[in-house]
């Protein structure tokens, strides 16, 4: 069974897991020795992968998103929202959004 097909026949409904799917599962939540874990913390973070670009898009109006080192964002310019890449993995869902500064110099303006 194809990795596709194990993920989405979990998110249909509470089955037994296959035994090997199991298995990679509780081996990755056995905690490890501190060796690994301070091999893990010497590893650079990932860096994004701008080829992702082609196939994310923005949750609210499914545009394109423009990529923005500086900050490690991707953003949304129409509707000035930016959504955080952590670790190199786009965190796009609506609540991790955030408003970029141009908007909030807008709103500020428009308050006084």
């Amino acid at each position: 069974i194809g990795v596709c097909s194990r993920l989405a026949s979990a998110l249909r409904g509470p089955r037994a897991q296959p035994p090997a799917v199991a298995h990679r599962c509780v081996h990755a939540s056995v905690s490890r020795p501190s060796s690994d874990q301070s091999e893990r913390t010497r590893e650079p973070p990932r860096a994004f992968d701008p080829a992702l670009l082609l196939f994310l898009v923005c949750p609210f109006s499914k545009k394109p998103l423009r990529y923005e080192a500086s900050p490690n964002e991707l953003i949304n310019e129409e509707l000035e929202i930016a959504y955080p890449i952590i670790d190199g993995i786009p965190n796009i869902i609506p609540q991790a959004a955030r408003m970029t500064h141009q908007n909030k110099k807008q709103e500020e303006m428009e308050q006084h």
